[in-house]
């Protein structure tokens, strides 16, 4: 499917989707198709693709908490060799990451599909129809 189209269903600005969806395609979980009918596939089966990798492929590897140390600064700051590597905090907000990262990890795209199965059912109606419409060339307006 487009980008445009992508971004239409999602209801997002389509500079925002093509920004994510060029980092997906240089991590090679999505494809890109050229030409008039040309758009995004999976780059291989959603049950062998992560939602970690997906969250890294378009937000970085980075850590999120990033520590500075104000335990060192200061009327109560001493010599540095006197503190541990680390403190209370960065060692819990590390945890919970390490934690985040692994159950990312254990998320499949294929599992966040069968979601998609529990929406409403009026809700999966105007999505298929939406769908159809668009992949047969129509507007999806058309679709009610």
């Amino acid at each position: 499917m487009p980008a445009a189209k992508l971004a239409e269903f999602h209801d997002v600005p389509a500079p925002y989707l093509a920004k994510s969806l060029q980092a997906l395609a240089a991590a090679g979980i999505v494809a890109s198709l050229p030409g008039r009918h040309g758009g995004y596939r999976l780059g291989r089966p959603a049950t062998e693709i992560t939602l970690l990798e997906v969250v890294l492929a378009v937000e970085g590897d980075e850590h999120f908490f990033r520590c500075t140390e104000i335990r060192k600064r200061g009327p109560s700051r001493v010599a540095p060799r006197l503190y541990s590597p680390m403190c209370g905090i960065a060692a819990a907000m590390h945890r919970a990451e390490a934690a985040w990262r692994a159950s990312l990890a254990e998320t499949s795209i294929a599992e966040l599909a069968k979601g998609a199965a529990e929406q409403p059912e009026p809700a999966k109606a105007k999505a298929a129809a939406w769908l159809s419409a668009t992949l047969a060339g129509r507007s999806p307006s058309s679709t009610g």
